[in-house]
Parts: C-alpha cells; structure tokens; sequence
C-alpha cells in the first residue's frame, strides 16, 4: 500500500503540470487573440475611407448671404462640406444646401461649325460641394478649356441665337466637365455653367 501512494503521488504532480501548462497557453491564446483583435480594430478605425476623400455638400448657413465688407476683394476661404453622398449625381435640393460660383476668368473663342463666324463665350461655374470641387477644377484648367472649347466649336449658330439653344450649351458644357472631372478626379460636382458674356460674330 504505501508503495502504491508513493506512485500516485509523481503521477498527481504531473497531472497538474500538464494542466497548469494547458491553461497557460489557453489564457495565452486568447490574450494574444484579444490584443491583435484591438490592434487591428484600432488600425480599422483610422483608416480613411474611400468617401472621404470625396467632396462633401455644404449645408445652407443662416449667414451665408452676408455680403463682403467693403474693402475686402480677397479670396473667400474654400468651404468646409459635412453631408457625404453616395456620388456626384445626388440630386441636390438647393434650398437645403450652399451653392457656390467659380468664375473662370479667360474667355473662350473658338470658329463656329459652319465656319461662318466665331463665338467667344465667359463662363461661371456652380457646385453645392465644398472647396474639394472648386480645387479640383483648378487643378484640371487645361482639360477642362480643352472639353469647353471642343464642345463650342460643334454648336450651330441659328440654335444659340434661341434661349432653347442656350440652354442645351449649359448642359452640353456641364455634362462635359463633370465627365472631365470624374475622369481625372474621381468626382464631378459642378452644377450648372452659367454664361458671363456670349458672343457671335
């Protein structure tokens, strides 16, 4: 018999070792588990996601119609857009949000279609996006007089002498652009293109 407790006894502490090693792995496991758990959720977090990068609409502000002090003829600070949308073909309610015009300042001449005369056209631009819109067309200036001037040159001049004909050139030209903006940019957001001065000779 006391043989027998003297075997018992090396077998009860090996049990125990085993177990006592089975539970620290355990506990390991899942400490290791947990902790790539917070660092990859922490990881997730801060990552940008792809809408951000994307203007924003900027919502209407009480004192959005104040005019500019006098003396003051400096560049207005971009605005700072909070709504996000899906894309630039949200249709947008323009008594919710702020519009904002981009005037371009050089004109445009080109030949007419049927080579009768020319047409030299100022034009301003819209967008109820933040200043992301506005640098984006300043970035992509030389693409976007190319798409303006191309699209000129097609028109007829006895449809451009009607009012019809003038607002089919604002589409056409709003059309082209936002397809030059969401080409080189990734998102188009001009709104409308509304004519400063047109000219045919």
């Amino acid at each position: 018999m006391a043989k027998d407790n003297v075997e018992d006894a090396p077998k009860k502490k090996g049990k125990f070792k085993k177990l006592l090693l089975i539970g620290v792995a355990a506990i390991a496991l899942i400490g290791a588990g947990a902790g790539a758990g917070i660092y990859f959720g922490a990881l997730s977090a801060h990552e940008a996601k792809p809408e951000d990068k994307y203007p924003k609409l900027v919502l209407r502000s009480e004192d959005s119609g104040e005019p500019a002090a006098e003396g003051e003829d400096k560049e207005a600070p971009p605005k700072v857009g909070t709504v996000s949308v899906p894309n630039d073909r949200f249709k947008v309610d323009p008594r919710k949000y702020e519009i904002t015009y981009y005037p371009i300042t050089d004109s445009f001449t080109t030949n007419l279609a049927d080579g009768s005369g020319f047409l030299q056209v100022g034009i301003s631009l819209s967008t109820f996006y933040d200043g992301k819109v506005i640098n984006n067309i300043k970035r992509q200036a030389v693409p976007i007089r190319s798409v303006v001037l191309m699209v000129l040159a097609e028109q007829d001049p006895a449809l451009l002498s009607t009012s019809q004909g003038k607002q089919r050139l604002q589409r056409q030209l709003t059309a082209a652009i936002n397809d030059v903006l969401r080409d080189k940019e990734g998102f188009g957001g001009v709104d409308n293109v509304y004519f400063t001065s047109l000219v045919i000779q």
